[in-house]
């Protein structure tokens, strides 16, 4: 670390006010009871579990973060290892339950070398193993004696699993599977944890018995040298290199020449083949293999508006602590005005605040949504399940909860995670210049939170299979054979009442809000099935309007979800009810800005007349923000993020930003140790022995 600087550098302050009167000040304008607020969004045991994990690492030298923003991505992928060794001691230590590890693992603030190992390895161990593997493979991997990842994208496939090129080809003479790469773009490629870390892997590879194809299966393949951690003979792997942002992580690609695995080594609860007579045998219930996939989908969705909050928490309060230039209205000598109050910057920042709520309670629906379909789906399988395929496309639109389940969670995760990642570019905008230094803080959660967008289903790639199921849905209420689902019924709604038309009044009803929303999906929806049905367009021709339509759908849902949250007796019973008001302004302000942005939509489909949506931008919007305005950083509060948390200046509880700025470019840059040689005639491009000059 650098010296300290000059004693007469030590005695400059900011110029006033400082940032932690502006801060004070906006808390005390707020009736916001912000701690109440918070346990509604976390709940008060999971608030005291972060205040104690975050002490832990706090104490801790191996998780200090001085540096994080000045290493180069060798130096912190070994360190983000030896910070993913260290959280796994203290899960063991501390006996941490699964849930508690990942909390603990997601306020680290990066992805560890460890994070596929500790989710979608041991998850997808855990839920399609039998309980043979889970003796021989997944109790050793909770001990973390085999260290793994999950390796299904190539580098010439990624949402595409059915084009996989990897082969898998089942060998009667010897019992075994062989595992064979055929061509380059056969190469695993972006596998987290795979690059320098794990020794084994699950491999999606396409099954082949007697030359016949099967489809993508997963393997688990040893990888590496147990001892000596190199790579075993016929197998290729290694990191894929730097990348625009998540560089904690060692993505890899993987290659295999001809390798050959045990048997048992297939993962079998779902689908297996049987030794004794080479014959592929077919699950009893193939939909449940798609549960994992289900999961990690709402996953992001709830994740999603965390991370989108960390971004405005930052934005917010720095915002209120910048000051620039001068109201044109106001006094002479009224001093600069605080950026948050300028009508630009808010209509900018608040929505996304709204979103942050709107997206928490979406996530929070689509996991009770995710358990429930778990339990109903581990009931018997029907005669009618077990005679269709096991992709979610194949079953019977109308009626299945999984179904209607697989397209909600692709077209929330495409909303969501477009939502976030591009929201986080607004708030760093809004930052200004200083928002584009790493020690904003937001820069690194926008690049290590962009991969979201494209993993799991490429956002616009997942649309379709929105349209797919809703184009179905629409078939079945057409047919008058529609599901006991919210899909079909406002799909049926739209029917009944197309011929008299929509009379909503979302200006003054939050109810007409939703309906609404409903109302163009519907609509849409109709349009889509007329387009493809009766006018015979191809599918690739439509993938606009599928995506619209997508978009529609799934805005739908995040609106119904946010109602319903802040309309709940559990909600009103554990906040008061100015609290109460202020979260149904958050939903308004949510729900009408998305309308006013998607107002073509709106009018086309006689959901809303061109005076509302005027009214909805010149007054209903900009009445919001003036009302959600002095409880922006109460608001924010409420989220609960600790400093160490956001490692961010702008984003400081205490307002101290310009102190915690200029102290971490002079103090904790290793930039100001070195001395360059500045002329051109010298060879050398730093002075002799690189000391430090005398400031």
């Amino acid at each position: 670390m650098a010296p300290p600087p000059p004693s007469w550098v030590q005695a400059l302050k900011p110029a006033g006010p400082q940032g932690s009167e502006l801060l004070q000040k906006e808390r005390a304008q707020s009736n916001v009871p912000v701690d109440k607020l918070a346990e509604l969004i976390h709940s008060k045991p999971v608030l005291e579990r972060q205040q104690k994990i975050v002490s832990l690492f706090k104490s801790d030298p191996v998780f200090d973060k001085k540096q994080n923003y000045s290493m180069g991505r060798v130096e912190r992928i070994q360190r983000a290892l030896a910070k993913g060794k260290r959280l796994q001691q203290l899960a063991v230590q501390n006996k941490w339950s699964a849930e508690e590890y990942y909390a603990a693992s997601d306020l680290i603030g990066e992805p560890t070398p460890y994070a596929l190992h500790a989710t979608m390895f041991l998850v997808t161990l855990r839920e399609q193993g039998t309980p043979e593997q889970h003796k021989l493979f997944l109790q050793r991997a909770e001990k973390y004696e085999i260290v793994g990842c999950y390796a299904q994208t190539e580098l010439g496939h990624g949402s595409n699993v059915r084009g996989l090129e990897t082969t898998a080809t089942w060998s009667p003479e010897d019992k075994t599977f062989i595992i064979n790469s055929p061509s380059l773009t056969a190469s695993k490629w972006w596998i987290g944890s795979l690059g320098r870390t794990a020794n084994h892997a699950v491999v999606m590879a396409q099954l082949i018995i007697d030359g016949k194809p099967y489809g993508p299966h997963p393997f688990v393949v040893q990888i590496r040298d147990m001892e000596t951690h190199q790579p075993l003979e016929n197998v290729y792997v290694g990191d894929i290199g730097p990348k625009f942002g998540y560089n904690t992580m060692d993505n890899g690609f993987l290659l295999f020449n001809n390798y050959k695995i045990p048997h048992v080594n297939m993962l079998a609860r779902f689908a297996k083949v049987d030794p004794a007579t080479n014959k592929y045998l077919r699950p009893a219930n193939p939909t449940l293999i798609y549960g994992t996939m289900t999961w990690v989908r709402s996953s992001i969705v709830l994740q999603a508006g965390s991370v989108l909050a960390k971004g405005v928490t930052i934005a917010t309060r720095y915002c209120a602590v910048r000051r620039q230039f001068s109201d044109q209205d106001a006094p002479k000598n009224a001093g600069e005005t605080q950026v948050l109050n300028y009508k630009m910057v808010q209509v900018r920042l608040l929505p996304l605040l709204a979103a942050t709520y709107a997206l928490h309670f979406t996530g929070r629906g689509m996991m009770a949504l995710y358990e429930k379909n778990q339990a109903r789906m581990k009931a018997p399988a029907s005669a009618d399940q077990e005679k269709r395929g096991p992709g979610p496309e194949a079953l019977r639109a109308g009626a299945d909860l999984l179904a209607d389940l697989h397209a909600t969670s692709c077209g929330l995760k495409a909303l969501a995670s477009t939502t976030a990642g591009e929201g986080l570019e607004v708030c760093r905008r809004a930052c200004g210049g200083h928002g584009y230094s790493s020690y904003s803080g937001i820069g690194s959660w926008y690049a290590d939170y962009l991969p979201t967008l494209t993993w799991e289903g490429d956002n616009y790639m997942l649309t379709q299979q929105v349209a797919r199921y809703l184009l179905k849905s629409a078939r079945a209420v057409l047919a008058g054979k529609a599901g006991d689902n919210d899909t079909s019924r406002i799909l049926q709604s739209f029917l009944d009442r197309r011929e008299k038309g929509a009379s909503f009044d979302v200006l003054e009803v939050d109810e007409d809000i939703v309906a609404a929303f409903a109302w163009r999906t519907a609509y849409l929806t109709f349009e889509a099935l007329k387009q493809r049905d009766v006018e015979k367009r191809s599918w690739n021709s439509l993938l606009v309007d599928f995506y619209r339509l997508s978009t529609a759908h799934s805005q739908y849902l995040v609106v119904k979800n946010f109602y319903d949250a802040v309309s709940s007796p559990d909600t009103a019973a554990k906040v008061d009810p100015q609290t109460i008001t202020l979260l149904h302004k958050l939903f308004r302000l949510y729900a009408l800005h998305t309308l006013e942005q998607q107002a073509a939509d709106f009018f086309t489909s006689g959901a809303v007349t061109t005076r509302q949506i005027t009214l909805t931008r010149n007054k209903a919007v900009m009445k919001l923000l003036d009302e959600i305005r002095p409880h922006a950083v109460s608001l924010v509060d409420a989220w609960k993020f600790p400093d160490w948390v956001l490692d961010s200046s702008l984003g400081r509880e205490d307002g101290d930003v310009y102190r915690d700025l200029f102290h971490r470019a002079s103090q904790e840059n290793p930039v100001n140790d070195l001395i360059f040689d500045p002329y051109p005639w010298n060879q050398n491009v730093l002075k002799n022995g690189a000391a430090r000059s005398k400031l």
